[in-house]
């Protein structure tokens, strides 16, 4: 596998099936897609699309409001995005290669002002990851679901300007 030759595209009907089996280990599990119908995942305004390598699903984009979580107050000056590996992937160092590809995909498809991903607190590794790839940190926030706390994590594609933090 070759995380240079990572490519999004859109989301197929059986791609959507493989997907919603989709299981993690704790305390990753709560990324389970096991409760999704894949019809949901094919529907345009989710946003899902895959990330392959070659044919090969590896794991998949979104863009949207399927990248928000509820008990943030999101607006237009960023467009999210979220994501996720094949659990047999994951901890692999595969997820910037795969954020990557879906930048790439979100630029050309959407040309957003910017890109914003909201994630775990737990999710160190995704953090890290995020971090690296050049977003900051605007916030923190629990879910109004679940109260489990996210970041939320913005980069600028256009003229690049300071972010403003927020609670």
């Amino acid at each position: 596998m070759t995380a240079g030759s990572f490519r999004v595209a859109p989301l197929r009907q059986e791609q959507a099936e493989d997907i919603c089996t989709w299981q993690y280990p704790p305390p990753y599990d709560c990324y389970d897609m096991t409760d999704v119908d894949p019809d949901d995942l094919l529907s345009t305004e989710r946003g899902f699309h895959a990330v392959l390598d070659g044919d090969r699903l590896i794991g998949f984009r979104s863009f949207g409001a399927d990248g928000q979580v509820p008990g943030w107050d999101y607006d237009d000056s960023a467009l999210d995005t979220g994501g996720g590996l094949r659990p047999d992937l994951v901890g692999q160092g595969l997820g910037r290669a795969a954020i990557t590809a879906g930048l790439a995909y979100g630029r050309s498809a959407f040309s957003p002002p910017g890109f914003r991903v909201t994630v775990a607190e737990f999710n160190l590794r995704a953090v890290h990851t995020v971090e690296s790839l050049g977003f900051e940190r605007v916030g923190r926030f629990a879910a109004t679901t679940g109260g489990r706390p996210f970041g939320v994590f913005v980069r600028p594609e256009r003229a690049q300007h300071s972010v403003m933090w927020r609670d």
